[in-house]
């Protein structure tokens, strides 16, 4: 898997190793982006979510986690107007890189970038992991949703970024050997999702385990339970 470490500068979470992510935004969850959705519904993206988002705001979460994939390690979760994933040729790479850069500097919208090359969000390579929010005691808080997503072939994340300082390929047993060492600092909600991932052998076997069905019925005990 791949962990970013944010810059030493940054406010928040400065130096620490993490997963690529960001914040939720309202145009993630307008009408423009979701017409430029592929696979979950609103609906069933709220299922999963839980009833405290509207359907286009739980649908929002996998448009927010695609964007900011892309944002940060230049890694786009699409599909082509046919229908197939959208691999990094020549022409798409090229537009990519230039959309990157203009996207990274608000010249460029997300939804407009989508449009200009024909491509929608692809959801269905998104699965729904795990949520974490901080104590309340603590000064910065957040409420995060984490997911898990396979790098299409042929896409090559960024080692750095504007909000990364650079990235490595880990397996989670050597990340956490490296935390305990002191050689790779995170936080606890990192740590967490790096020991779950532990308990895998394969791609295969994790993404059999957290499918939207599945994580739908969780969410449906949970909120009975309450």
């Amino acid at each position: 898997m791949l962990l970013t470490r944010r810059p030493n500068q940054m406010a928040f979470l400065g130096g620490m190793y993490c997963f690529p992510g960001g914040t939720l935004q309202k145009e993630d969850f307008s009408s423009r982006i979701l017409r430029r959705c592929h696979g979950l519904s609103p609906t069933a993206a709220r299922k999963i979510i839980g009833a405290h988002f509207s359907p286009r705001e739980a649908l929002g979460l996998w448009v927010a986690a695609i964007r900011e994939l892309f944002e940060e390690i230049g890694v786009l979760l699409a599909i082509t107007a046919d229908g197939t994933i959208a691999a990094m040729d020549r022409n798409l790479n090229r537009s990519l890189v230039e959309n990157h850069t203009a996207l990274l500097s608000r010249r460029l919208s997300f939804a407009a970038l989508l449009e200009a090359g024909n491509l929608r969000c692809d959801t269905t390579q998104l699965t729904y992991f795990s949520h974490w929010r901080t104590p309340s005691q603590f000064q910065m808080r957040f409420d995060t949703r984490f997911f898990l997503a396979a790098v299409p072939a042929e896409h090559s994340p960024l080692v750095s970024s504007p909000e990364v300082a650079d990235s490595l390929w880990l397996t989670p047993d050597d990340a956490l050997q490296r935390f305990t060492q002191g050689a790779l600092p995170m936080i606890f909600p990192t740590f967490a999702s790096l020991r779950t991932l532990a308990d895998f052998d394969s791609l295969d076997s994790l993404f059999a385990e957290f499918t939207p069905a599945r994580m739908a019925e969780l969410n449906s005990n949970l909120s009975s339970s309450h």
